[in-house]
């Protein structure tokens, strides 16, 4: 007997699948730029510790680190990224079906109007 798919998936996994595209996207935003920095700075500390003559394999170590850093911050951020442009495109979408539906209704309004006065004209005649 095969598990259903819901129960395959980790608890972290159903937790984020049940958050707002806000919500992951104010997380991953400040998460991403935190790591960026951190990165930025233990590359820095790298850099040191090659120019004060560290033995190699601790600068080359920490170097490598920073980058690992660097690029799961840029990752981050890009996934927080694609959050908020998901965000935008959802708003704008359903501003313009509000916008469609507004101008369908008026439409329909002074169709309805026109043949009300039509029916008067003919009647009054």
């Amino acid at each position: 007997m095969l598990p259903n798919d819901s129960e395959t998936k980790p608890p972290g996994q159903k937790l984020l699948s049940k958050l707002s595209a806000r919500t992951k996207w104010l997380v991953l935003a400040p998460l991403g730029l935190i790591l960026i920095g951190y990165g930025l700075c233990v590359f820095s500390e790298a850099g040191n510790l090659k120019h004060t003559g560290s033995p190699t394999t601790e600068w080359v170590i920490l170097g490598t680190y920073s980058l690992i850093l660097v690029n799961a911050g840029i990752s981050i951020f890009g996934q927080a990224v694609y959050f908020r442009v998901m965000m935008d495109v959802r708003r704008e979408t359903r501003r313009s079906i509000r916008k469609l539906e507004t101008k369908l209704a008026s439409r329909e309004r002074n169709k309805r109007s026109r043949d009300r006065k039509r029916k008067s004209s003919t009647k009054s005649n």
